[in-house]
């Protein structure tokens, strides 16, 4: 019997499993919208609603536990500060998964997890602050022409 065994093992270990959830977890707080496997993006949907409910209810204890989910402080102060007053109305229900066909390589169900209501300019944002920093810097750094 199968008692008691409702998720889905997606051939991997259990402490890869938790390491994989943590991750991504972290990576849909921060992007508010990722793609994956279809399996992996429906399980992630439970972790990361229990997550936003945590930051629903705040205090330093579920602070504390948050943080042991996700192993990512920004992302916690993210969860309680943005998301927690963001959905503060709504009672569940703050991911979505939608079907995003096939991958390439071995035909695998692909889909997209994204937040409900979610920020449209946060999906790359950290990366476009990188890349102007980046650029910003290399120009200072460029010896100006007839020195």
């Amino acid at each position: 019997m199968r008692h008691g065994n409702g998720h889905r093992k997606l051939g991997v270990t259990a402490s890869h499993r938790k390491a994989m959830f943590s991750n991504m977890a972290a990576a849909l707080i921060e992007h508010e919208q990722i793609k994956t496997t279809l399996a992996k993006a429906k399980e992630i949907r439970s972790v990361v609603e229990k997550l936003i409910t945590l930051g629903k209810k705040g205090g330093l204890a579920n602070k504390r536990i948050a943080l042991s989910k996700l192993r990512d402080e920004a992302m916690v102060k993210k969860l309680f500060d943005v998301l927690a007053v963001r959905y503060k109305d709504r009672n569940g229900g703050y991911t979505r998964v939608l079907k995003a066909g096939f991958r390439y390589g071995d035909a695998a169900a692909m889909g997209l997890v994204e937040l409900v209501d979610r920020d449209v300019n946060a999906k790359g944002a950290k990366h476009k602050a990188l890349h102007e920093a980046k650029k910003a810097l290399e120009a200072e750094n460029l010896p100006q022409q007839g020195e």
